[in-house]
C-alpha cells in the first residue's frame, strides 16, 4: 500500500511538473515572439533608444522624429546649444528674457518672436501672450513665415516647421536658431563641423518602421557665412589668385603709412591684426585721438579678449561714420583672411587720403 501511495504520489508531482514546465517554455515561446516582434519593427533603432507609447499611435504612413539620446550628450552639440542660449539671453537681456532650456523655452513662439523682431528691427503682429496650443500655433506660424521670407532668399533650406517646433523637437530649434544666428551676423562662435543622429519611426502597414539619419547642422563659418556673403573678395580669391598680392600688397602699404607713426610696421595682413590691437591703434591714427588703454587688452592673451579687441574696434569704426563691417570679430581673431581683407578695405576706401 504504501508503494502504491508513492507511485501515487509521484504520479501527482510528475503532472505538476510537466504543466509547469509547460508554461515555463509557452512563456518562453511567447517572449521570443514579442522579441522577434520588437526586431521587425524597430529594425535599425539604436541601442539605448525607446519607443514611446504614442509612437504606436501613429496613423498609418505618419511618423515621429526624435533625437538619438547618444547624440543629446554629444560634447561638441552641448556646445552649440550653450552658445545659442547665451546668445538668446544677451539679445534679449533689454526684454528681461531668460532662457534656460531651448526645448521649454522656444516651443511657444515667445521667444522666437522677440529675438526675430530684435534681430530684424521688424515689429510681428502677434499676440503678447498665448497660453492656448492654437494660439500658440497661430503664433509660431506669423513667426515662421517672416522668418523664412528673410531666409530663403539667402538659399537657407528650411528644416523647421510649426509642428516640428512646437513639439519640442530640439534639433527644428538649433536648426532655426544657427541660420538667423549666421545671417544677423551674430557676435558669437558656432562650433564647426556639429552633427547629430535623429531617429525616425514610422508606421507602414500597421508596422513601426525606423530609421537613423544624420543631420548636420554647422558647417564651417566660411561655408556657412558663404551662402549670403559673396562679394568682390570670393571673386579674388577663386578666380584671379594671382591679384591677391597686389591687394595685399596696397593695403600694406596703407596701414604701415600710419602706423609707422608709432614705430609699428606690419607685414602679415591675417595674423598681425588677428588680436585686434593693431586695428585698434589704427583707427586712433586714422581719427586723430588716443585710445585709453583701459578700453582694450594690449596684450591679450585669450581668445575672448582678442575677441573684444577687435568688436571694440568695431565700434571705433561706426563711430567714425563707416557701416558695420560684414565681418565677424572671431572671424578676424580666427585668421581668416577675407574677412581681415574685408575690414582692411573698407579702411582703405574711407581713408586712403588721410595723411
Amino acid at each position: 500500500m504504501q508503494s502504491s501511495k508513492m507511485k501515487k504520489d509521484e504520479s501527482f508531482l510528475g503532472k505538476l511538473g510537466g504543466s509547469l514546465v509547460r508554461k515555463k517554455k509557452n512563456k518562453e515561446v511567447s517572449d521570443l515572439h514579442e522579441e522577434g516582434k520588437n526586431a521587425i519593427n524597430a529594425p535599425l533603432l539604436p541601442s539605448g533608444t525607446e519607443i514611446h507609447p504614442e509612437d504606436a499611435l501613429l496613423e498609418e504612413n505618419a511618423e515621429r522624429i526624435m533625437l538619438d539620446p547618444s547624440s543629446h550628450d554629444n560634447p561638441k552639440f552641448k556646445d552649440l546649444v550653450k552658445t545659442l542660449t547665451e546668445w538668446i539671453n544677451s539679445e534679449l537681456e533689454e526684454e528681461r528674457i531668460i532662457v534656460k532650456d531651448l526645448e521649454e523655452d522656444c516651443y511657444d513662439g515667445q521667444v522666437l518672436q522677440k529675438l526675430f523682431e530684435k534681430l530684424s528691427g521688424r515689429k510681428l503682429n502677434v499676440a503678447e501672450v498665448t497660453q492656448s496650443e492654437i494660439g500658440q500655433k497661430q503664433k509660431l506660424q506669423t513667426v515662421l513665415e517672416a522668418v523664412n521670407s528673410v531666409l530663403r532668399p539667402h538659399g537657407w533650406t528650411v528644416e523647421w516647421s510649426v509642428e516640428s517646433i512646437h513639439s519640442k523637437y530640439l534639433v527644428s530649434i538649433v536648426y532655426l536658431l544657427v541660420a538667423l544666428a549666421m545671417h544677423f551676423q551674430a557676435a558669437i562662435r558656432l562650433p564647426e563641423h556639429v552633427s547629430v543622429q535623429v531617429v525616425v519611426v514610422k508606421k507602414l502597414e500597421g508596422i513601426l518602421q525606423t530609421a537613423v539619419l544624420t543631420k548636420e547642422l554647422t558647417t564651417t563659418t566660411e561655408m556657412m557665412m558663404g551662402r549670403f556673403e559673396r562679394d568682390a573678395f570670393d571673386t579674388l580669391l577663386d578666380h584671379a589668385p594671382d591679384k591677391l598680392n597686389v591687394v595685399k600688397s596696397s593695403l600694406i602699404t596703407f596701414v604701415n603709412k600710419h602706423l609707422n607713426k608709432l614705430n609699428l610696421e606690419v607685414t602679415e595682413l591675417e595674423s598681425q591684426f588677428a588680436d585686434g590691437v593693431y586695428l585698434i591703434l589704427l583707427m586712433g591714427l586714422l581719427e586723430d585721438y588716443f585710445v585709453p588703454l583701459y578700453n582694450f587688452f594690449l596684450t591679450p592673451e585669450s581668445f575672448e579678449q582678442k575677441v573684444h579687441n577687435v568688436a571694440f574696434a568695431f565700434e571705433l569704426m561706426q563711430d567714425g561714420g563707416l557701416m558695420k563691417p560684414k565681418a565677424r570679430p572671431e572671424d578676424v581673431v580666427n585668421l581668416n583672411l577675407k574677412a581681415t581683407l574685408r575690414v582692411l578695405y573698407n579702411l582703405f576706401t574711407n581713408y586712403k587720403n588721410s595723411e
